[in-house]
C-alpha cells in the first residue's frame, strides 16, 4: 500500500512512519526539508508547502497514494486543498484531530456556553459551539489565527469522494515532546520539594493523555485498517487519571517520596493558579478504537512514564 505522509517528520509522526515501514509500505513523506529530524531512508521524500500543495500536485498525484496520512491538518483551507487534490483518485485520508473540538474544552477554557457535559466523552458528545479556539492569542502558532478542528472534521468527513477517518487525539506526552508536559511536575520533584499543591478541582481533574508511542500505534492501525473510514475516533490510554493520581503516578517511577496536597483556590500560590475551570473534564472515552480497529496500547504506563522521566531528567540536567 502507497502511504503519503504529510507532517511525519515530527513528534508523532517519526514514531509512525517506522510502524508502516515495518509492515512492508511504500510511504512518502511531504515537508519542507526544514526540520531536523529527516525521515528514515527507505522513505521517499517530496519537497513542498503544506500550504501550498498545488505547487507539488504533479509529484502527488504520480505517487498515487491509497492512503493520506495528515498528521497537521489545521485549518479548512488546507482541508480543501487535500479534496480538491485527492477527491475521487481511489484513496482515502487519516486525518488527526484534537479533544480540543469537544465542548467541555470552552468551559475548560472559560469560556463556557453550557453546564458540563458528562464524562467520558463519547465521538458523539457536543462540540465546541465557539469557532477558532486560539484566534487572538498570543502564543507560538503559526496556525493560531485560522485553527479549527471541527471544520476541517466537517470538511473531510461530508466530502463522499474522499472517504476518511479522524482520530481526536489526547494530551500527548512521551521524548521528544516539545510541550514539556511531565516537566513542571517533575522540575519540583527534582527540586526535592516536600509537597506538590493541587487546586482542590485540580486534584480531581481529569484529562485523557497518550504515550506517543501508542498513539503512534493508533495513528498507523488506522491507516493501515480502512474499517475506520467514516469513523471518527477517540485516541488515548486507559485508565484516565485524576490530576492527583497522575502526579502521584510521576512520582512513583521518579522515586520521589513527598505529598501531593489539594488546597483551596484561595490558598495556592498565585504563580500556581490557573485561568481554568477544572468543573469541566477533557476526558475522552477511546473504547470505539480499541472495539472496531481492535486496539492494544503496545507500551504499558510504567514503562512510558520511565521513558519520558529518563528523557526529561536529561534536558533537566540530572
Amino acid at each position: 500500500m502507497k502511504v503519503l505522509a504529510i507532517g511525519a517528520t515530527g513528534f508523532i509522526g517519526q514514531n509512525v512512519l517506522p510502524l508502516l515501514i515495518d509492515r512492508g509500505h511504500e510511504v512518502a513523506v511531504l515537508h519542507r526539508g526544514e526540520t531536523v529530524q529527516s525521515p528514515p531512508e527507505d522513505v521517499r521524500e517530496i519537497r513542498g508547502n503544506r500550504d501550498r500543495l498545488t505547487d507539488c500536485r504533479a509529484e502527488l498525484e504520480r505517487f498515487a497514494p491509497d492512503v493520506i496520512l495528515d498528521l497537521i491538518l489545521y485549518t479548512e483551507q488546507q482541508t480543501q486543498q487535500i479534496v480538491d487534490i485527492f477527491r475521487g483518485t481511489g484513496g482515502r485520508v487519516v486525518a488527526v484531530s484534537s479533544g480540543d473540538v469537544y465542548r467541555n474544552y470552552d468551559g475548560f477554557r472559560g469560556k463556557a456556553t453550557a453546564p458540563p457535559d458528562p464524562v467520558p466523552l463519547l465521538e458523539n458528545a457536543p462540540l465546541r459551539e465557539t469557532r477558532y479556539p486560539y484566534r487572538g492569542h498570543e502564543m507560538n502558532f503559526g496556525y493560531a489565527q485560522d485553527y479549527e478542528k471541527i471544520l476541517v472534521e466537517q470538511l473531510l468527513l461530508g466530502e463522499p469522494a474522499l472517504p476518511a477517518t479522524v482520530l481526536r487525539l489526547p494530551a500527548v506526552y512521551g521524548p521528544g515532546d516539545r510541550q514539556h508536559r511531565l516537566r513542571p511536575y517533575l522540575q519540583r520533584m527534582t527540586d526535592r520539594q516536600a509537597q506538590i499543591l493541587l487546586e482542590e478541582g485540580q486534584a480531581s481533574w481529569r484529562w485523557t493523555r497518550g504515550f506517543v508511542e501508542n498513539v503512534a500505534a493508533a495513528v498507523a492501525l488506522a491507516v493501515m485498517d480502512p474499517r475506520g473510514v467514516g469513523h471518527v475516533y477517540n485516541v488515548g490510554d486507559e485508565p484516565t487519571f485524576t490530576e492527583r493520581e497522575w502526579v502521584e503516578r510521576i512520582a512513583r517511577v521518579a522515586g520521589w517520596g513527598g505529598d501531593v496536597v489539594a488546597v483551596p483556590r484561595s490558598e495556592l500560590p498565585d504563580d500556581l493558579r490557573q485561568p481554568v475551570d477544572w468543573r469541566f473534564h477533557l476526558w475522552t472515552d477511546t473504547a470505539a478504537l480499541r472495539f472496531d480497529l481492535e486496539y492494544v496500547s503496545p507500551v504499558p504506563l510504567d514503562e512510558a512514564l520511565r521513558r519520558t522521566v529518563e528523557w526529561e531528567r536529561s534536558g533537566l540536567g540530572e
